[in-house]
Formats: C-alpha cells, sequence, structure tokens
C-alpha cells in the first residue's frame, strides 16, 4: 500500500520560503453579452462582477502560505494604482511582500474578460525591461535580508525583469533553489535543484521540434539528456492534462497524472504545484511524494474558475480521497493500464469487473465485495451512457456514468474505476489484462463472450452469484409503479 505520502504530513512543518521573481496581477471581468457593437461586429459584455488576485510569482507565494509556510516575496511593481491593488491582495493573503517600487513602469497586470467560461478576450499591460541602476540594487539588498534562514527558494522567472544575471548570481549556491522559468538555460549556472519547465520550455531547451503524439514517451527517452542541458538536480517536465514526468539521476522518469480538464476556465495550477513541490521537498518528502502532492494540489485549484489557492487542509483532504494517489481511483484507461503495471510487478492479483450500475443496490455491493476478496486489485469498469442506453433500452440511464463512477469510487474494497464507450469491455481488458475476469449473474463462464479473450491472455473467467431478488430493472421499475405524490401533500 502507498501510504507513505499521508503517513507523514510535510505540510506540517516550519518551512521558511523565499519567492523572487515576476508578480503581476490578474483580473477577471465577468458578464453577458447582450447586444453587438454598433462600431464594429463584435459583442459588448456586460461587465458585473471583477475579481482579482496575485499571478506569477504572487500566487506561488500565495499557495505557499495557504499551504502553512512562511514566505518573503522579492519583486518589482510600478508607481500606479495596480501596484496598490495587488499589495493589498497580497497582504489579505498573508503574504509577506517586499517588493522594489519602480518609477515609471508598469506594474504587471492581465485581464481577462469572460463570458460565461468562454474567454473573450485578454488584454496585459506590462514592462518587461530588465530591472537596472537603483532598483536592481534595492531589490538584490531586500534579497540578501531575506535568504538568511530560507528552506526553499522558488525563483518565478516568466521574463519580466526581475530575473536579471545579478539576481540570478546573487541565488547560485541556495541548497534548495527550485525554478520555474520560461528560459532554462540562463538559469544553468546556479546549479538549481529542481526546474519545472513546460513542454514547450523543454523543446526549446533540448533545441527539437519535438511535434510527436506520445510527449510522454520523447520525453521518457530524453530523461538522461534534459537533466544534463538543464544542469539541475532534477527537472520536472509539466504536461497540462496529461500530468508531469519526474526526471532525476539513476531513477526512471516518474510520472503523476492530472484531473481531468474542467469545463470552466482556470489558471495558476502551475504556480500551485510549484508551490506545492517546493514545500513538500523542503518538509523531506522525497521527490516522488513531492510530486504526487503537488499534482494533488494543482488538482484542487484547476477544479475552480479564476486564479486560485490551495490550504493545507484541502491539500490533506485530496491525499485522503486518492488515498495518496494524486489521480484518484477514477481514472482513464491509459493511466489505469499504467497504474496496474505496477501492481503486477509487485505481484499483485488483478480482478476485474464491468457493468453499468445504473442503480447501485445491494447484489451489486455483495457480489463486488465478493469479487474483491479474489485478489489484490479490484477494477470496475462502466458503461458509458451511450453503451447503456443501447444495452438497457430507452430510459435508461437513470444516473450519468460520471455519478455512477463516483458512488462506485467511494466503496472501501474498490480500488480503480474507469469508462468504456463500447458495448462490451475488450479493448480495457487488453489494456488492464485481468489475472481474473468476474461477473455477477445466472450465466455460466462460457457465456460470456470476453471469456476466450480472457483466457487467450492467461487469466481467469468466474461468475458470481447476485443477492436473490435484487436488479436494476426491477428496482427501476418498482419506483415508476408508485403512485404519483400528491402535489399538496408534505414533501
Amino acid at each position: 500500500m502507498e501510504r507513505d505520502i499521508m503517513d507523514d504530513d510535510h505540510t506540517d512543518r516550519d518551512v521558511d520560503a523565499v519567492v523572487v521573481g515576476d508578480v503581476m496581477l490578474d483580473s477577471w471581468l465577468r458578464g453577458p453579452v447582450k447586444r453587438i457593437a454598433q462600431e464594429a461586429p463584435v459583442p459588448v459584455v456586460s461587465v458585473e462582477a471583477t475579481e482579482e488576485a496575485p499571478g506569477g510569482a504572487g500566487n506561488t507565494a500565495a499557495n505557499l502560505v495557504a499551504l502553512g509556510a512562511r514566505v518573503r516575496l522579492i519583486g518589482a511593481v510600478g508607481d500606479d494604482a495596480c501596484a496598490d491593488r495587488l499589495g493589498r491582495a497580497l497582504a489579505l493573503l498573508g503574504v509577506d511582500a517586499r517588493t522594489v517600487t519602480v518609477p515609471g513602469r508598469r506594474t504587471p497586470h492581465k485581464r481577462r474578460l469572460m463570458v460565461g467560461e468562454q474567454l473573450v478576450a485578454r488584454y496585459d499591460e506590462e514592462d518587461r525591461e530588465p530591472i537596472t541602476g537603483a532598483a536592481q540594487a534595492r531589490l538584490l539588498a531586500e534579497l540578501e535580508r531575506a535568504l538568511p534562514g530560507a528552506d526553499v527558494v522558488i525563483a518565478c522567472d516568466y521574463g519580466g525583469g526581475v530575473c536579471t544575471p545579478a539576481v540570478r548570481e546573487a541565488l547560485a549556491g541556495v541548497p534548495l533553489l527550485v525554478v520555474d522559468a520560461h528560459a532554462i538555460t540562463p538559469w544553468r549556472a546556479c546549479g538549481p535543484a529542481v526546474v519545472l519547465p513546460n513542454y514547450g520550455e523543454v523543446l526549446e531547451l533540448l533545441r527539437e521540434d519535438g511535434d510527436v503524439a506520445d510527449r510522454v514517451s520523447f520525453l521518457t527517452q530524453r530523461s538522461a539528456r534534459l537533466l544534463a542541458e538543464s544542469g539541475a538536480g532534477m527537472v520536472v517536465t509539466t504536461l497540462d492534462g496529461e500530468g508531469t514526468l519526474l526526471h532525476r539521476p539513476g531513477h526512471p522518469p516518474y510520472r503523476t497524472y492530472a484531473e481531468p480538464a474542467p469545463d470552466h476556465m482556470a489558471t495558476g495550477a502551475g504556480d500551485t504545484y510549484t508551490a506545492a513541490f517546493a514545500l513538500w521537498l523542503a518538509g523531506g518528502a522525497t521527490p516522488e511524494h513531492a510530486a504526487r502532492a503537488a499534482q494533488a494540489a494543482a488538482g484542487v485549484v484547476v477544479r475552480r474558475p479564476g486564479t486560485a489557492t490551495c490550504t493545507r487542509q484541502e491539500l490533506l483532504r485530496e491525499l485522503r480521497r486518492t488515498g495518496g494517489r494524486a489521480d484518484g481511483p477514477v481514472q482513464a484507461a491509459d493511466r489505469l493500464a499504467h497504474r496496474l503495471d505496477g501492481h503486477r510487478r509487485r505481484g499483485q492479483r488483478i480482478v476485474f469487473t464491468n457493468g453499468c450500475f445504473d442503480v447501485l443496490h445491494r447484489g451489486h455491493v455483495s457480489y463486488l465485495e465478493e469479487a474483491s476478496r479474489l485478489g489484490d486489485v479490484l477494477v470496475v469498469a462502466v458503461n458509458s451512457d451511450a453503451s447503456t442506453a443501447r444495452l438497457k433500452g430507452p430510459g435508461r440511464p437513470i444516473n450519468s456514468c460520471e455519478d455512477r463512477m463516483s458512488v462506485l469510487a467511494a466503496l472501501t474494497f474498490v480500488d480503480y474505476v474507469t469508462g468504456f464507450d463500447e458495448d462490451t469491455p475488450e479493448r480495457l481488458l487488453r489494456m488492464v489484462r485481468p489475472d481474473l475476469y468476474v461477473k455477477g449473474g445466472d450465466y455460466t463462464p462460457d457465456m460470456l463472450p470476453e471469456a476466450p479473450l480472457v483466457r487467450a491472455m492467461g487469466g481467469e473467467v468466474m461468475v458470481l452469484e447476485y443477492v436473490s431478488d435484487r436488479s436494476t430493472t426491477a428496482i427501476i421499475e418498482r419506483v415508476r409503479s408508485l403512485p404519483a405524490p400528491d402535489s399538496a401533500g408534505p414533501r
């Protein structure tokens, strides 16, 4: 069991963190479209709400505070109203902001115009020239005062002019330096402990095109080169919806998986990942555990619109929900196959079953619990809504596939849940390669169309009995036969 990520709460440590880099203000303007402009055929958005939050290095610092760290933020702002609003937002979040004011410079400000969850436009105000002269001297002095006693230093270099050569020189030799930078090469001389490039930044570092279908395989094959080119002790390559790959010398790349993409627009999950990874590492976690905790934290904020933070309690709750697995019991087929390879290497017996599970009842629970006792890992595959409708007819399913999978995932004896669109789970069976294929019902194994495939792959087939007089169809018919409630009666 992979329990150690939760057994030691690495966020519950007295960690001092310094964040240095490009701070900005994120604004979200929201409202409906009620007409088209007279000046041009463009929508007129009636802004009804404006949300503001620190972005960039400010968001990383805010996430560190939310996760329980003591944080000093070093950056530069302009002498404008935006800087005042950014300062107030940082103070409300508990960030000790030691920003340097640069006369004549604009504070970076990103505004996003939203209609519902649709981004209509984004417009930025910023100056990206490097900080020089007296302003740089003041910033270096603030950095020098902040560094002593720091357990971890995070550099957020988005090309906004704060992370100059002089700043990088001041950070050279910092024991635990975590770098989130658009350009990795300039940081090589610092010998950072960790760099966290996205896929595009990796391609720039490697000077390759990288237009490939399988980005994970592409990066896995270049793991050693990534480490050499970056000059870092570890490299975390972030792949958005595909999760991350952790590269470190002497170890195969370690992968985490992202949550499914939300219906709304969220930003800053990368800042949350960086903050949680750095904090967990500073607290004494292994890099693999830090990566899993960071993915879980990113999963929390990606479910929220706008620029958000993940608190320590939310992260611990997420880790408890997933049993320490950053991607949880409900998984896509490719993630599931990868996970099961690990269980198989540990000699664990994999049991697979499938069904619609439209209205979960005692018969389902009984046979699933029995199935779990026949092996070490129980995988439950669920027919999609379209597949269930084809199999069960009009009016089905009663509950959506997402709801059905969530209920099954809540059963303590179910380890993994996945969905499939076909009428039979043959494609999944080829990916999972179970040791035992189990079905509940009143037929024999030879009656199952999947039996020959399972046996050809070396697996066994078994049929378990449902509890008598229990069926989804009967329950639905019984409910539909009940008289309609009196609309005037009690509810």
